[in-house]
């Protein structure tokens, strides 16, 4: 059964300059959608700026919002949508007026795209995992301590909701909006959209790995490219460690700092993100799979799939 939740919520978008258009649109849809299957007025938000004066998108449509943060505003929510620029795009007036939402209204606090920067900003991440457009992930690692970054599509921690860029907003509202109202509420808003896998909180970001580490890491790029060209043959951590002349605790260092994980873990990543290519692109049988992405035993195989993406081998 869903949670007890208000009658209707209303969501303010807060609109940053240079925001991305298709992150706000793949935030908003769902809701529309909900109302419009469910019959009944279960959403509502609006658009804002802090003037109410137009704000540009990243691609140079002027999008003019419904109201001003000056405004006195009944909110339940907040998401923060944010693109190019970020850290210019936020300015102290964002940071007291997100602050003042979060102390007084606010039930939940969101953001999309690059969005997380500005929650985090104002001190409304600290002690909270978020997730961001993998082109900030570095930077915010560096500019909060207190924020733990993800690499994930999105993350729901506590009454905080954020995701990365591009589409991935609209897999979040769906999770959203499934624990407010239930599953099959969710399912038919993907189904209305021809919109077929929903992803969740396991599913990650493609992060282009010369944008993590850039030129300053050679011999974690060698390893990454050694893990890539053996995924069916797993070389061992020592092995691979010695490939570069480090020691195995010196590898795990740089992965914990560069990439966020242990070697182990982002191995396993890259075999299984392989099994499941090939799994929606082939027709090969769950045994194959596992061999070919370096699984010896198939229960092993699907369990470390099924706890990997939350869902079961089929």
């Amino acid at each position: 059964m869903a949670p007890e939740t208000p009658v209707c919520q209303t969501i303010g978008f807060l609109l940053l300059d240079q925001f991305t258009l298709i992150s706000l649109s793949c935030a908003v849809e769902p809701l529309r959608m909900a109302n419009q299957l469910a019959g009944e007025e279960l959403y509502r938000w609006q658009t804002l700026s802090l003037n109410g004066q137009p704000v540009w998108a990243s691609d140079g449509v002027a999008v003019t919002p419904d109201a001003s943060t000056r405004d006195l505003l009944s909110l339940d929510a907040v998401v923060v949508c944010g693109g190019i620029g970020i850290q210019q795009a936020v300015t102290a007036e964002h940071i007291a007026w997100l602050r003042n939402q979060a102390r007084l209204h606010c039930r939940r606090l969101g953001a999309v795209c690059t969005g997380s920067w500005a929650l985090a900003l104002a001190g409304l991440l600290d002690g909270f995992q978020c997730s961001v457009h993998w082109e900030l992930m570095a930077s915010m690692q560096e500019a909060f301590a207190r924020v733990t970054v993800s690499a994930s599509v999105f993350t729901l921690d506590g009454n905080r909701f954020t995701s990365s860029g591009g589409t991935a907003p609209l897999d979040m509202m769906l999770h959203l909006i499934s624990r407010d109202h239930g599953h099959e509420l969710s399912a038919a808003i993907s189904q209305m959209f021809v919109y077929e896998r929903i992803r969740n909180e396991r599913d990650q970001q493609r992060v282009p790995l010369k944008h993590l580490l850039g030129t300053q890491q050679p011999k974690l790029q060698e390893v990454v490219a050694l893990m890539e060209a053996n995924l069916e043959e797993p070389i061992e951590l020592d092995d691979l460690a010695a490939y570069v002349n480090v020691s195995r605790r010196q590898l795990e260092r740089m992965f914990q700092r560069y990439l966020f994980c242990t070697p182990s873990r982002y191995y396993l990543k890259l075999r299984l993100t392989r099994a499941r290519q090939l799994l929606m692109q082939t027709s090969l049988s769950i045994v194959e799979l596992g061999v070919i992405c370096g699984f010896v035993s198939t229960p092993h195989f699907s369990k470390c799939y099924r706890d990997f993406f939350g869902i079961a081998l089929s």
